[in-house]
């Protein structure tokens, strides 16, 4: 990236310039669907530059999707936290918050699954689970304040609605398929905090 005459390279800075425009390029065109050559030309790097920030074209990967996976994730936690205390109120605020994601023009679906279904290597599955992992995370907290009876089935139920709901979204209809998906995860989340609810 250019610098301004008379101002200093910050290398930090630098990095995380190039991946912000690179996480963009990415997620619209797909791991696959850009040659190295073509992505420094949108990101506006030279290779050089880039491979000395990420070593090659999966370590920018590699980077991208931990940075998405973090963004996504706190995202969505911080949705739940500012619905309040109900957990009815924190799971039905996720998946509002998918909703509009899902209407956003630019939305091509989960980046996380996106990579692990074009790359069926080691490394990007494990961020992909790992990514899951904290959606899951996510979703069995809400399931143990709501006095669910087993509260990693329901957050695994839930997660599947969740995933299923983003799925849709991206390759049928995105229009209401986060808001189908919240009636379910309600319907389901009062249904596993009834005494003696049978499986």
């Amino acid at each position: 990236m250019p610098v301004p005459k008379g101002s200093t390279i910050d290398p930090a800075r630098t990095r995380a310039a190039i991946l912000e425009a690179a996480t963009r390029v990415l997620y619209e065109r797909g791991l696959d669907g850009i040659g190295v050559a073509e992505l420094c030309t949108r990101v506006g790097v030279s290779k050089e530059t880039l491979y000395r920030h990420f070593g090659t074209k999966d370590g920018l990967v590699d980077a991208v999707l931990r940075a998405r996976s973090d963004r996504v994730t706190n995202w969505l936690a911080a949705a739940a936290a500012a619905a309040g205390d109900d957990p009815s109120d924190q799971l039905a605020a996720v998946f509002d918050a998918l909703q509009r994601w899902y209407d956003e023009p630019a939305f091509r679906g989960c980046a996380m699954l996106n990579a692990a279904a074009q790359h069926h290597v080691d490394a990007v599955r494990t961020l992909t689970a790992r990514h899951l992992d904290r959606y899951l995370e996510l979703l069995t907290g809400i399931a143990v304040r709501a006095g669910a009876v087993d509260p990693p089935v329901l957050g695994r139920q839930l997660l599947m609605l969740v995933e299923g709901a983003t799925v849709v979204a991206a390759h049928h209809d995105p229009a209401g398929a986060a808001t189908v998906a919240r009636q379910a995860a309600l319907t389901l989340l009062s249904a596993a905090a009834r005494p003696g609810r049978q499986d």
